[in-house]
């Protein structure tokens, strides 16, 4: 199925808004691009995590020195309502980022905000808060890994002009800390799109620079300007593949310490987004929230990087110690799955209990699960004995990928141990608390994998513990995509996942794209939408799947709707 495409939001200076189907001026990519050379507002106007009264407005100022920042929230776009007003500082201690909770606000409702700086008036963006009491419906769109290198944020766009998106669901990968020479150089030089700075990211001006650069992007600002985000992080806002210790990519010796690292990325993680400060008691780092809609849906966004997280198991440390399936279930069963090796804090554990609980109690019809990364348990089928990896891909001299690709499936290993399927023991964990809080019907939104996933989920016995919806990348690639392996074989190691993993129902590595998730009381749709292309701003989108989610007895179904190969 083909829908329209959405370039033509970047041109026009009106966008259809959900709800009354209200019109807001909004800049079109070219004006936005022209107050990105000279404007006080070069990187647009944010808003997030709300509550029933209110919400994170956020914008950055471009001042040579401290200053007074107005900021304005009205009813109507022409703001011949205002509803409130007030004046804030901003300064070098915030990287002249201005966040600003608007409160006292009635709940469930549209709300239009701005700020100025002395003879300048920023773009308008629209706010939601949460409704409290019945509603019928909601709809929330899924993005993650949007990577600035990989491509123009097509997705953004096509989520800015969808009128059946209420909120944005960021599961992390938000930035991407690579230096431009690394992951996703050549792309970036052959679309004018390199990161900045060009080196990998550090240091707190480093990580802000980087921040600054994403949110100078017309399609990033369009999609922020329309929709209030709902925000997790996932390892690229810091570094690749982070644990408590330290993280995959970063080297103490020649880069400091870890710990300075970490607090550099929260910081101006915190600075550059519109979410609110931690409360009393609370750090930056324990980053979860749970979010209410009425009577009908609770989301519950996961931490899984910086407060908990044990350590990655290393496969490259392995490979030459395995020579049986038997061995491959002892590095299962004792390294992999050893208890105690945690993914998520006692202290989130404790509030996502209380949260499934109030959720359960108020006879709720949904509970979500902001994820980060899969959590669907995905082996890697025998590539080499079912003929799909060609000699030539293994021979000497062949891709890495294909020969660690080989290696997994020979000994039905899990994809990747950095995913949910690392932590055997922490999943289990999840699980049970989630049963015991009376939530089997869970529905997992998540990122990470650059790849859509329809995933029927269960627990070590067996039982169905929810349903997974995975979104493909803003832009980062599919992993067999960017292996190398072609777009013929890509698909049918698609085939061979479905096929050899119970959980998997569908998976596409081929697209880059979002997932819109609908629900009513009674039903859901989860929307699988794909981009034709991020290498040029001209684009289209279509459905690639439709699925229908139902309620029955204590658990969820997942059911084809409709859908295009």
């Amino acid at each position: 199925m083909i829908e329209p495409g959405f370039s033509q939001a970047r041109r026009a200076a009106l966008i259809a808004l959900a709800g009354n189907a209200a019109l807001v001026a909004m800049p079109s990519r070219t004006f936005a691009s022209i107050r990105s050379v000279t404007g006080v507002f070069q990187h647009g106007v944010a808003s997030g995590d709300p509550d029933t009264h209110s919400v994170v407005l956020w914008t950055r100022a471009s001042l040579a020195a401290p200053g007074s920042v107005t900021w304005e929230v009205a009813t109507t776009p022409d703001f011949d309502r205002l509803v409130q007003r007030g004046v804030t500082i901003a300064g070098p201690d915030t990287d002249y980022t201005v966040k600003v909770v608007a409160e006292r606000l009635p709940e469930g409702g549209s709300w239009y905000y701005r700020f100025r700086a002395g003879d300048e008036t920023s773009p308008i963006g629209r706010a939601r808060t949460l409704p409290d009491g019945p509603i019928d419906t909601l709809g929330i769109a899924v993005v993650s890994c949007s990577n600035y290198a990989f491509g123009y944020f097509n997705a953004y766009d096509a989520i800015a002009s969808d009128s059946e998106v209420d909120f944005v669901l960021h599961t992390g990968d938000y930035i991407y800390e690579y230096g431009a020479t690394e992951w996703g150089g050549d792309s970036a030089r052959q679309l004018g799109r390199a990161h900045e700075p060009p080196h990998e990211i550090i240091s707190l001006a480093d990580y802000r620079r980087r921040h600054a650069q994403y949110k100078s992007d017309p399609d990033s600002q369009a999609m922020h300007a329309a929709h209030s985000l709902l925000a997790c992080w996932d390892d690229h806002e810091s570094a690749n593949n982070p644990w408590t210790g330290g993280a995959q990519n970063h080297q103490p010796v020649s880069e400091g310490e870890w710990s300075a690292r970490r607090e550099a990325s929260i910081r101006a993680y915190f600075e550059w987004m519109p979410i609110r400060e931690p409360g009393p008691g609370r750090t930056r780092a324990q980053f979860w929230r749970s979010y209410a809609f009425g009577d009908l849906a609770t989301l519950f966004t996961l931490e899984t990087r910086h407060t908990a997280r044990a350590e990655q198991v290393d496969y490259a440390s392995w490979e030459s110690r395995i020579a049986s399936i038997a061995e491959a279930q002892i590095l299962e069963r004792e390294t992999i799955g050893a208890p105690g090796r945690a993914m998520l804090s006692d202290a989130l554990e404790t509030d996502l209990r209380l949260a499934l609980e109030r959720s359960v109690a108020g006879r709720q019809s949904w509970r979500l699960i902001g994820n980060p990364m899969p959590i669907a348990r995905t082996r890697v089928p025998d590539v080499v004995g079912q003929g799909l990896i060609p000699d030539r891909l293994l021979a000497t001299g062949g891709l890495e990928a294909a020969k660690a690709l080989a290696w997994k499936g020979k000994w039905n290993l899990p994809f990747y141990p950095d995913t949910w399927d690392g932590y055997e023991w922490a999943r289990e964990r999840l699980y049970r608390l989630c049963q015991q809080a009376g939530a089997s019907d869970l529905i997992y939104l998540t990122g990470d994998s650059h790849s859509f996933w329809a995933n029927r989920l269960a627990d070590a016995g067996g039982r169905q513990v929810g349903l997974e919806l995975g979104t493909a990348g803003v832009t980062s690639p599919g992993d067999f995509v960017d292996s190398g392996f072609g777009r013929d074989l890509a698909g049918k190691l698609d085939r061979a996942l479905e096929a050899h993993n119970p959980e998997v129902v569908w998976t596409d590595n081929l697209h880059q794209g979002y997932v819109r998730l609908n629900l009513t009381r009674n039903a859901g749709v989860a929307t699988f939408i794909a981009l034709d292309t991020v290498a040029s701003p001209a684009y289209r989108t279509r459905v690639l799947r439709r699925f229908s989610i139902t309620h029955r007895q204590n658990s969820l179904s997942l059911d084809y709707l409709s859908g295009v190969g």
